[in-house]
């Protein structure tokens, strides 16, 4: 493979890199709509955010449909991050719609 032919391809896997992100930004938001209306749920019955056998069964079913090439432990450590993002969210969003 020639220098220009390389990229070529590196730009054709860049542009669907790119359209994955937002796709994936679309998802995001779409969990964190969801997660909004949890949290709304929460509040109104005084529930914790926080509810880590929730959480298990998140990581289980995340798990259970990951075909790779991720390795478990990555797509977990993934939506590690994502669950904590979206706790911050339901306590930002439940402190702010409080206050209104």
């Amino acid at each position: 493979m020639t220098p220009d032919e390389a990229r070529a391809e590196l730009e054709k896997c860049r542009v669907l890199v790119d359209d994955v992100d937002r796709r994936l930004v679309a998802l995001l938001n779409e969990r964190t709509r969801v997660v909004q209306e949890i949290g709304r749920v929460k509040r109104q019955t005084n529930m914790p955010i926080y509810e880590p056998k929730r959480e298990d069964q998140v990581f289980a079913n995340i798990s259970a449909s990951n075909r790779g090439p991720l390795t478990e432990e990555a797509v977990r450590r993934i939506f590690e991050r994502i669950i904590d993002e979206m706790r911050m969210i339901q306590r930002v969003w439940m402190k702010s719609d409080g206050e209104k």
